[in-house]
């Protein structure tokens, strides 16, 4: 029998970015992905012809617990807050039989780690803490109840270990992603992408006050390249990785401060003729929030981790280009979304 795997989030930029993997990798998997509405159906069944779809959305809790009943393995990439889908995977999952373990694959991200500067309310700083998924993974999974993403992640990390026989969890946590997906909907990630549409609006580059604050970062087809290396595991039965409390992993593969990629954006944009010079301005938390209301968070705040797990157990090896490798095409697309291929010349002079 093929390995019945069911995909949240395929038409979302992350779980459209694994799915691709994943059935390029094993085209012989039985495969069912969670869709809104038949126009995003209908993107999946362009690209994947023998990919099943059930439609649904995460607050559908029955569908989504017969879902997981009827899967072997559950990736779920739809979204890190749904406390009604994480609650009903992992349901359905624990009706597995114990000699037929179900695997829930679950995305969190490193937004978990802001929670300090959120709490001090300061943005724009340097901050040392380094958090590892290896040494440091009773920390990572008993961070407080308020830092972003730990309720759902608590829900997940429950269902694991209330019936360990039955359900294997593992929790990925992104950092700052980046480059083009390759799903059949959306394809592009937020951060960096945010950062160049900003830049090309305000027409100067952008920096949340001393631009100091750390992120790590991965390409999003290395990120897809754990997901697959996960799903394997998973298949051969637990495999290579580690599940329930100790399956944890962080997906760095490299490390930038803010303000740093800032200069980056904005000499980039200054470069392609879409804006006058390349000075990039500071701005307040106040400032910031006008702007784009979680840009405090996202470029201000620290997150800062060492993705060992996967490395050490996956022999996971992220190979994409660098973070900023990839800005000059990152400032193309948004001025081609903004409109300005076409017309810039018109609109900006540069000196």
């Amino acid at each position: 029998m093929p390995t019945k795997l069911f995909v949240t989030g395929a038409t979302g930029y992350i779980g459209g970015d694994a799915l691709y993997e994943i059935v390029q990798a094993h085209p012989e998997y039985d495969v069912t992905c969670l869709v809104r509405n038949s126009d995003k159906g209908a993107k999946i069944g362009s690209q994947y012809a023998k990919v099943k779809l059930v439609y649904g959305t995460l607050d559908d809790a029955e569908i989504l617990e017969e879902e997981a009943k009827k899967a072997d393995i559950v990736l779920h990439c739809a979204h890190a807050d749904n406390e009604v889908a994480a609650s009903a995977l992992v349901k359905g999952l624990l009706s597995h039989p114990s000699e037929s373990p179900g695997y829930l694959i679950h995305t969190s991200g490193t937004g978990i780690l802001l929670f300090k500067d959120i709490e001090r309310g300061i943005y724009g700083e340097a901050s040392p803490e380094m958090y590892d998924d290896w040494d440091g993974i009773k920390t990572v999974t008993s961070l407080p109840d308020h830092a972003p993403h730990r309720v759902v992640d608590k829900i997940v990390l429950a269902g694991g270990n209330e019936n360990p026989a039955v359900l294997k969890t593992a929790i990925v946590c992104p950092p700052t992603i980046y480059g083009k997906g390759r799903g059949p909907d959306n394809q592009r990630s937020q951060q960096l992408p945010d950062l160049a549409k900003y830049t090309l609006i305000e027409k100067h580059g952008i920096q949340i006050g001393a631009g100091k604050t750390f992120w790590t970062n991965v390409h999003v087809a290395d990120l897809s390249k754990c997901y697959l290396l996960l799903v394997e595991a998973a298949v051969e039965g637990r495999g290579r990785a580690t599940w329930g409390e100790e399956g944890y992993y962080f997906t760095e593969n490299n490390e930038h401060v803010w303000g740093q990629l800032s200069k980056v954006v904005a000499s980039e944009a200054h470069k392609q003729g879409f804006i006058e010079s390349d000075e990039v301005v500071s701005l307040s938390t106040e400032e910031a929030k006008k702007l784009m209301p979680r840009a405090p968070a996202l470029w201000g705040a620290n997150s800062r981790c060492r993705a060992i797990r996967a490395r050490k157990l996956l022999h996971w090896e992220p190979k994409e280009e660098s973070i900023e490798d990839s800005i000059p095409e990152a400032v193309k697309a948004e001025a081609e979304a903004l409109g300005l291929i076409e017309h810039h010349a018109a609109k900006v002079t540069v000196s």
